[in-house]
């Protein structure tokens, strides 16, 4: 190629435009990314506890990528909704759509959730084909993570699905001991909602319950889609159990916290697991039907803990609602994925999935919740059960679960 004179010049000039403009270009072109997706239950039963999930988890990703990204990185957060109006709560076949869909695109490098754990067992065996890691914050159900199920739930072997609260395995027992050796309760119904959680739940309660020496008078299911639970709640009130025991999560729950209070002596105790740590059972349920209900949570209550006083007013003033004990799992499952993509880069090799799942499977993290590490199979290491009592207190308002859901401490382990 022959350059004229006149080429030339505009060569240079041209050289002169370009070495403005390609130092913004080049700024783009350095900028690395990865994606994370979040599959929570946007829609139905139990949406207003997860956006305040959601919330939790994206203040860690936001926190994160304002101090420069995780390792340099920027995480580009995709959110996905696995309830649909159809289910009125979790949908397990939609979850299955969102967990394909995270596996197809090559950029996600990690998820948190789900929320409910119908889904997480829906997703995780097609997470595992695609070595995937995601972590949940609030799913309790044992079977997932259990490897006697491995080969159903995580056909390609390594651990994918791991957790930021512990199992129904440590959840329903500990809340039997509580009933048996501090409410004194000597007979029990059980309930549950069907799922795949509730069913779980009101299994590990009920057989914890039996060793305890807890009579079990009968058990029972609800179907989360009739409005009616009446005929069950008379034959309860027949057998006149000292207490009632339900496992399952809102969609069923609102219904029957309502209409206990209508059917059932108010003597009675009441309890059941996190799916009614929720904000529903102030907002959805309310007071007089809610008053006295004991319910369990898969974490520390560290909403209470000094340490977690900042990051309440972070989150307060970003989102205008205040978070509970699952946004601050969320939180904390979401710090450990801007670890791990940290701990990969600087590695200097490729941030990808697998390399972000062995990471995660490492994690030795001081956070909110304490200690975070994972065993071989996903699960916490940590397995603290934590108890509270809805009880009305109108010094604040009537939906603060702070103020309206007592904690009464730790359950009394196994």
């Amino acid at each position: 190629m022959i350059i004229t004179r006149r080429f030339a010049g505009q060569l240079l000039a041209g050289v002169a435009v370009t070495a403005t403009l390609g130092r913004f270009d080049l700024a783009l072109a350095a900028e690395k990314a990865v994606t994370v997706a979040l599959d929570l239950s946007l829609t139905g039963a139990d949406a207003e506890g997860a956006k305040r999930v959601e919330y939790g988890a994206l203040l860690a990703f936001d926190e994160a990528n304002a101090a420069g990204g995780a390792g340099g990185y920027k995480i580009n957060v995709v959110p996905m909704d696995d309830g649909s109006a159809t289910a009125g709560q979790y949908d397990p076949a939609q979850a299955a759509t969102n967990a394909r869909k995270m596996a197809s695109d090559k950029s996600v490098v990690a998820a948190l959730g789900p929320q409910m754990s119908g889904a997480g067992k829906a997703m995780s065996p097609i997470l595992s084909m695609a070595d995937l890691a995601t972590i949940t914050p609030s799913s309790t159900n044992p079977d997932i993570t259990d490897p006697k199920f491995a080969a159903q739930y995580r056909p390609a072997g390594k651990a994918v699905y791991f957790r930021t609260v512990t199992t129904d395995a440590y959840q329903g027992p500990n809340m039997a001991n509580y009933f048996a050796d501090v409410l004194k309760t000597k007979s029990i119904f059980v309930l549950d909602d069907s799922g795949a959680y509730g069913v779980g739940l009101a299994d590990a309660f009920q057989g914890q319950a039996e060793k305890k020496g807890i009579k079990v008078l009968g058990r029972d299911r609800l179907d989360p889609k009739a409005a009616d639970y009446s005929a069950i709640l008379t034959k309860v009130k027949s057998l006149n159990p000292d207490g009632l025991y339900y496992g399952g999560v809102l969609q069923a729950g609102v219904k029957l916290l309502k209409q206990a209070y209508d059917i059932l002596p108010a003597t009675m105790v009441k309890g059941g697991g996190d799916g009614l740590y929720g904000p529903e059972i102030l907002t959805a349920v309310g007071f007089p039907a809610a008053e006295g209900w004991y319910c369990s949570n898969a974490s520390p209550h560290s909403m209470v803990d000094p340490k977690s006083q900042d990051f309440i007013k972070r989150y307060t003033a970003k989102f205008n609602v205040q978070p509970d004990d699952y946004a601050i799992t969320a939180y904390v499952g979401a710090q450990v994925i801007v670890d791990a993509i940290k701990r990969v880069a600087a590695t200097g090799k490729p941030v990808t999935r697998s390399a972000v799942r062995d990471a995660i499977q490492g994690t030795k993290l001081d956070s909110l919740i304490g200690s975070v590490e994972f065993d071989a199979n996903g699960d916490l290491v940590s397995k603290v059960v934590s108890i509270f009592q809805v009880k009305k207190d109108v010094a604040f308002p009537l939906e603060d679960m702070s103020a309206q859901l007592k904690y009464i401490g730790i359950a009394p382990a196994t």
